[in-house]
């Protein structure tokens, strides 16, 4: 069974619920209407019963954040696009089933939010992980702090930030961000596959392991996402968050005062 919602995509098969980022030509970058349809793929899986959910995005790229094409830093209601953001996360980590993604190419900002909420991650070996909000004077949003400190720890966390360099999937699964890395040609197969054993597992006891491991992680994780998105409001006002989003939409280096 097949439904869409925009560039969001939903089958059910034979237990398994996949979830698609359709936006290739974007990157599969995110938009305030694409977060919504995607809430409602969520919804609509749960609704269905799926034992097993995947979530994967078309072509290169498995979501690379935030649409900010058109975006307008002066009257962008920043604080509203990242209520959504947790809102689906939150959708997304409560689904009440046991929840795969596979993560290629970039998984940045909003797109690493969205790796964060799902309960088992498998990256391509050359996929890219970090913050590369240096380029755009914005901050690392969508419990991406949560994620590098707790992992990584202040010194490392803080090095990706500053620097915007980006792991790849192996060096972040060697760290401990995520669960596996994977060939980047096996990734979906191999992914797939672990969703539909887990599909033919015992549901319930997944369940409970799954509140378990929610309730030691998400008091944190929840506290920081709406910390972040207070930091991202605030900075929307500096000249330099102006400066970030015009030379990216501009194509050009930013060229940062420090205000």
């Amino acid at each position: 069974m097949w439904y869409g919602w925009g560039v969001i995509t939903l089958t059910l098969d034979d237990g398994v619920a996949e979830i698609v980022l359709d936006a290739p030509d974007r990157r599969n970058a995110l938009a305030l209407d694409d977060l919504n349809d995607l809430d409602a793929a969520y919804r609509r899986a749960a609704e269905a019963g799926a034992r097993a959910l995947v979530l994967r995005g078309e072509g290169r790229v498995f979501c690379a954040g935030r649409d900010i094409s058109g975006v307008d830093p002066e009257t962008d209601d920043i604080a509203g696009y990242l209520g959504a953001v947790e809102g689906l996360m939150r959708r997304m980590a409560d689904h009440p089933a046991p929840t795969f993604a596979a993560v290629q190419g970039a998984a940045l900002g909003v797109g690493l939010g969205l790796a964060i909420a799902t309960d088992v991650v498998y990256v391509g070996e050359t996929a890219k992980i970090g913050s590369p909000f240096a380029q755009l004077g914005a901050l690392l949003d969508s419990g991406g702090h949560a994620l590098l400190v707790e992992r990584l720890g202040a010194h490392r966390a803080l090095d990706l930030i500053y620097t915007g360099d980006l792991m790849s999937g192996a060096e972040a699964v060697a760290a401990g961000l995520f669960s596996r890395a994977i060939p980047d040609a096996e990734l979906l197969a191999f992914t797939r596959e672990q969703a539909r054993l887990a599909a033919s597992g015992p549901t319930q006891a997944f369940l409970a392991s799954k509140r378990l491991v929610a309730s030691l992680r998400d008091e944190r994780l929840w506290s920081v996402v709406a910390d972040e998105t207070a930091g991202q409001e605030a900075l929307r006002a500096t000249a330099d968050y102006r400066e970030g989003f015009a030379a990216f939409q501009q194509k050009r280096r930013p060229v940062f005062r420090g205000t």
